[in-house]
């Protein structure tokens, strides 16, 4: 009687790691479809109107710079600007990304649109980085302000290892520091931040941004190693 031989602990923790990664892949591309779904459904009605996806682009990242410009001014009522900086963000950040939808849906796509898209996400989440940068140095906490450097640092590089991977037709849409996710958690840590929960949230940014960086290159290296297609 033939026996199957034991597995070595490498292999079994190879085997874990393959079975680990399509799961959280398949999770992260549902709610993205489903979020997909839901903004394409959202703008069907202005994609008949005159109001054109540069426009909710150029909107959405003038509302981030606002709520970016009222955050260092905390001190006098944290609750009040936190939270109304939190809300002007969070309508900005939808903005910014239901333009995307508002292209696809009204066929309104432009190369200059996308390059202009993908040059405010970047201005936008990084002013508001930098504005809570700015609120950890008046408050002493070095340590918070080499965290956010490092979060601003990551979530640039999350996006370009992404860009970097398109122009060389592979793909690098792995982990789950893409922009959305980046956004609750900041919004989430503006909400918190009476309670002092801002420093712990940009913590959580900074660690799962850098995680994606990496996930995507080793992503990007795994499909040029197996002849340049995707592996999920």
């Amino acid at each position: 009687m033939n026996e199957t031989p034991p597995r070595s602990s490498a292999g079994l923790r190879r085997l874990g790691r393959r079975s680990f990664q399509p799961s959280a892949r398949r999770v992260q591309e549902s709610y993205t479809a489903g979020f997909r779904s839901l903004a394409s459904r959202s703008v069907t009605g202005l994609a008949r109107t005159r109001v054109t996806p540069n426009f909710l682009t150029t909107t959405g990242v003038s509302l981030c710079l606002a709520a970016a410009v009222l955050v260092p001014f905390e001190s006098p009522n944290p609750w009040l600007v936190y939270w109304v900086a939190a809300g002007i963000f969070v309508v900005g950040s939808l903005l910014d990304i239901l333009d995307g939808a508002l292209a696809r849906v009204g066929g309104k796509s432009t190369p200059f649109g996308a390059f202009l898209d993908s040059t405010t996400d970047r201005v936008g989440e990084g002013a508001m980085l930098a504005a809570i940068a700015l609120v950890f140095s008046h408050e002493g906490r070095g340590w918070a302000v080499v965290v956010a450097v490092g979060a601003v640092v990551g979530s640039f590089l999350v996006s370009y290892t992404r860009a970097k991977a398109e122009a060389i037709g592979l793909r690098a849409t792995v982990g789950f520091g893409s922009r959305a996710e980046r956004v609750v958690i900041i919004t989430a840590g503006l909400v918190l931040a009476p309670w002092g929960g801002l420093p712990w949230a940009i913590v959580a940014l900074c660690a799962i941004t850098w995680l994606t960086v990496v996930q995507r290159v080793l992503h990007v290296r795994t499909q040029l190693r197996s002849g340049g297609t995707d592996v999920r």
